[in-house]
């Protein structure tokens, strides 16, 4: 297949358009981007026939800071008949076989999300269509590609297949998480995605587990101080504003009235420091930059606020001064970074410190 579907968050298809086009050329897979702004995805066509096939196989969905989820698929399926969608959708996909899993999507718009009703009444059908072609196995599996069908418009859709390690488990890439009744914030649910982002449950249960101490800087009203009191952390709260007085009862936080910049933490056991501070991103990567040089946290989930244009050159340049600083420093480190579901004009990255070491302390 020669075209790369990828969903994004409508309004930031030219950053998406940029990353996908400089990482493609980096593997040698030459193309050029396809996207209108709004559209919430972006095409990058393939000049050889089968270079989506390639990208799917060798290049990481994590590794990719705009790209809530990424498909190989054929050409553009248009003027699909009423009376027939499955058919012609069935007929294009011939080449696959066995795959474990059927999703019919729609981009992340209002426009698009019109058609929410439509694709889940043509799933049924299409899924038995499919089994019918050998497409799809008659029993879900998730070590199976998946197979995706993408209408972006009444008739219109892009079909064709994801390999289930390098694909989102999220339906459209968007994890379905609910807001806790007794959040201080809805950026509370920032941190909570950002934990399924970048640790599997395996990870969180060693990681993010009770016992450890945590770092929130900048943290009132108490969103992401909340997720870490949650996961049975005790927490440093920093910040001169007030923090939520249920979290404050529940004996986990400490409240330090200071400057987010300002703080040393007074003990040198902190395992986890997250950070959501309105500040220049630069300000922001400078400071994890010196909590890592002191070695005053194991991992860090930190947001850089992003600034109008030319988002996905400052989110690179940001990230690779990270990376030199820290080896200047002989820091071994593992660094993620994603523009999350429940992230709005920001990104979100994670910074994991000397990994080999494992978690090293609590």
């Amino acid at each position: 297949m020669k075209n790369l579907f990828l969903f994004c968050r409508s309004g930031y298809e030219k950053d998406c358009a940029a990353e996908i086009q400089q990482r493609a050329t980096e593997l040698n897979v030459g193309g050029f981007v396809k996207t209108n702004i709004n559209d919430a995805y972006v095409i990058y066509q393939c000049f050889d026939d089968n270079g989506a096939d390639t990208l799917v196989k060798e290049l990481a969905l994590s590794s990719l800071v705009f790209a809530r989820q990424m498909f190989a698929a054929g050409e553009l399926l248009s003027d699909l008949p009423e009376q027939d969608r499955v058919g012609p959708i069935v007929a294009s996909l011939a080449a696959l076989s066995k795959c474990g899993e059927l999703r019919v999507e729609t981009p992340d718009t209002n426009e698009a999300k019109e058609l929410s009703a439509f694709c889940r009444k043509l799933t049924v059908p299409l899924r038995q269509g499919l089994k019918k072609s050998g497409a799809l196995l008659n029993a879900e599996s998730d070590r199976r590609p998946i197979i995706h069908v993408c209408f972006i418009g009444p008739g219109k859709a892009y079909a064709g297949y994801s390999l289930s390690h390098n694909s989102s488990p999220h339906f459209m890439g968007i994890p379905r998480l609910r807001m806790a009744a007794d959040a201080p914030s809805r950026s509370s649910l920032k941190l909570d995605e950002a934990f399924g982002a970048f640790l599997t449950k395996e990870e969180q249960e060693t990681r993010c587990r009770s016992g450890l101490n945590a770092v929130d800087l900048g943290a009132c009203p108490g969103g992401w101080t909340y997720q870490l009191v949650r996961r049975g952390m005790m927490v440093a709260a920093v910040d001169n504003g007030p923090m939520d007085p249920k979290l404050m009862e529940t004996g986990q936080v400490k409240h330090y009235r200071a400057d987010g910049f300002r703080f040393e933490p007074p003990r040198k056991n902190v395992y986890w420091l997250v950070c959501d501070m309105v500040e220049k991103p630069a300000r922001v990567a400078e400071l994890m930059e010196a909590w890592a040089i002191n070695g005053w946290f194991k991992e860090a989930i930190f947001n850089l606020k992003l600034p109008m244009k030319s988002r996905y050159k400052e989110v690179s340049v940001i990230l690779e001064t990270i990376g030199a600083i820290l080896t200047e420093n002989e820091i071994d480190f593992k660094m993620q970074c994603k523009h999350l579901y429940h992230d709005r004009d920001e990104v979100t990255v994670h910074l994991w410190i000397f990994p080999e070491k494992g978690v090293s302390y609590a």
